[in-house]
C-alpha cells in the first residue's frame, strides 16, 4: 500500500528489547508513524500524556477495526481472511453504544466482589504448584508455575474442562504471536468452534461457572447473542490469563535483577499489592493497546494524524516515560501506586484487572514465602521474549530455587 508519510520500520528489537526500542522512539517524539515488525503501518503513541489522552478520545474508533485490519492484510498478500468472525465481535472491536451494552452485561457476571471471593482458591492452587516444583535442579518457572496458575484459575472460573486447558494455551500462544495469518486463522477457527459447542452445553446444562452465567446474564430483557457470547468468552479467556502469566514471570525476573527490592518484599509482604502495581508499570505485560483508527484528522501536539489511519498505543513505553514517572527505569516497589497504564485506560480498561492483580499478588507472594532463594539458572543474556507485538512476556524463565 502507499503510505501517506514516511514510516519508521521497526525490527524485532521492538519485541525482544522493547524498553530500549521504546526509549529510542520517545526520543524521536511521542507520536510517530511506524511499520510494526508484523508489517502493519500504524501511528504509534509512546508518550504517557498523549497515550492517556488518546485512550479516552472518542475520535479514535474500535468499531470493526479487526475487519479493517484483515482487509488491509488481504490487499497486501491477496489471501482472504481466515480469522473467526465470531471471535472478532468482541469488546475491543466495538464502540458505544454497543460496547456499553456488552460491558454492562458481562460486568453482571464478572464483578470485583466475585473475583475477590476467589482469593482462597487461588492461594490453594499456588500452594499446590509451589509444592510440586523441583528444587533439585533448574526449573522453568514460566512453564511450571506462572503459566498453570492463571490458566487453572480462568478455566475453573469459566467452567472449561481440565482436559481442554492445554488446547487453549496452544491456541492463545498463536493468536497473540507474529505467526503467519493462516496459522492465526486456524487457531481462531478452532477456538471459535470449541467455544460454540461449550456454550451450547452450558445452555442445556448450566453449572456454577462464568460461562453458564454469561448464557443467562441479561438486563431489561437484553441478553448476549450466541456470537456475542463466543466473542466474550474469547476475550475473558485470553485476557484472564495472558496478562497474569507475564505479570508473574516478569515480576519475579525484576526481583531477581534487583535483589534489594526482593529482600525488602520478603521482609515486608504487606508491600505486595504496591509491588504488583510497580511490576505492571516496570515490565508492562501488555505492550500495545488494541488497535484503533481515526474517524477524522486528529492533532496530537505538533503531529496531525490523518483520518482513517490505524493508531496503537504503547502502554509499555508510556509506563517508562520519565515525564510522568521519576526514575522510570528504576524498580521501586514503594513507588506511589496508581497512574500506570498496565491495564489500559478508558472504556477498554481490562475487565480482568481485579483478577490479574490478585493472581500477581498471590502468585509472587507464595513463591517468595516458599523459597528462601530464587536465582537465574542461565546467564541473563540467554533469556528470550515471546515473538509478539501485543504481549510482553518471557518465552521461558529457568531458575534455581533454594
Amino acid at each position: 500500500m502507499t503510505l501517506p508519510v514516511e514510516h519508521l520500520r521497526l525490527d524485532d528489537s521492538f519485541m525482544h528489547d522493547p524498553h530500549a526500542a521504546a526509549a529510542a522512539l520517545r526520543d524521536k517524539g511521542p507520536v510517530l508513524p511506524v511499520i510494526l515488525p508484523t508489517g502493519l503501518p500504524v501511528w504509534l503513541v509512546t508518550g504517557y500524556e498523549e497515550a492517556r489522552s488518546l485512550l479516552l478520545d472518542p475520535r479514535l474508533s474500535s468499531d470493526g477495526v479487526y475487519d479493517r485490519l484483515e482487509r488491509l492484510r488481504e490487499a497486501a498478500d491477496g489471501k482472504p481472511s481466515s480469522f473467526s468472525e465470531d471471535l472478532a465481535r468482541h469488546l475491543l472491536n466495538t464502540d458505544p453504544p454497543d460496547h456499553t451494552r456488552l460491558r454492562k452485561l458481562v460486568n453482571k457476571a464478572f464483578t470485583p466482589r466475585s473475583i475477590e471471593q476467589l482469593r482462597p482458591r487461588i492461594a490453594e492452587i499456588a500452594a499446590e504448584l509451589t509444592d510440586a516444583l523441583d528444587t533439585s535442579g533448574p526449573v522453568d518457572l514460566l512453564r511450571d508455575y506462572a503459566y498453570p496458575l492463571p490458566m487453572i484459575v480462568i478455566c475453573e472460573l469459566l467452567g472449561i474442562p481440565k482436559d481442554d486447558r492445554e488446547m487453549f494455551g496452544a491456541w492463545s500462544d498463536v493468536l497473540v504471536s507474529t505467526a503467519p495469518p493462516e496459522e492465526i486463522g486456524a487457531a481462531s477457527e478452532s477456538m471459535g468452534r470449541y467455544l460454540a459447542g461449550l456454550l451450547e452445553a452450558k445452555r442445556v446444562s448450566p453449572r456454577e461457572d462464568l460461562l453458564s452465567a454469561l448464557v443467562t446474564a441479561g438486563e431489561d430483557g437484553d441478553r448476549l447473542s450466541v456470537p456475542e457470547m463466543i466473542a466474550m468468552s474469547f476475550v475473558l479467556l485470553i485476557g484472564g490469563y495472558e496478562t497474569a502469566v507475564n505479570l508473574i514471570a516478569s515480576g519475579v525476573l525484576a526481583l531477581i535483577r534487583h535483589p534489594g527490592q526482593m529482600a525488602a518484599l520478603r521482609s515486608n509482604p504487606a508491600l505486595l499489592p504496591g509491588a504488583v502495581e510497580e511490576f505492571l508499570r516496570f515490565e508492562t505485560p501488555n505492550n500495545l493497546s488494541s488497535p484503533r483508527y481515526t474517524k477524522e484528522a486528529l492533532r496530537v501536539g505538533d503531529v496531525e494524524i490523518p483520518a482513517g489511519q490505524f493508531v496503537m498505543i504503547s502502554l509499555l513505553s508510556a509506563n517508562r516515560d520519565g515525564a510522568r514517572f521519576p526514575g522510570p527505569d528504576r524498580l521501586d516497589i514503594t513507588r506511589p501506586a496508581g497512574g500506570h497504564l498496565g491495564f489500559g485506560h478508558g472504556i477498554h480498561f481490562c475487565v480482568g484487572a481485579p483478577l490479574g492483580r490478585i493472581e500477581g499478588e498471590i502468585g509472587i507472594g507464595h513463591l517468595l514465602a516458599a523459597f528462601p532463594a530464587i536465582e537465574l539458572a542461565v546467564p541473563e543474556a540467554e533469556l528470550t521474549w515471546r515473538p509478539s507485538t501485543a504481549m510482553h512476556g518471557l518465552a521461558e524463565l529457568p531458575v534455581r530455587l533454594g
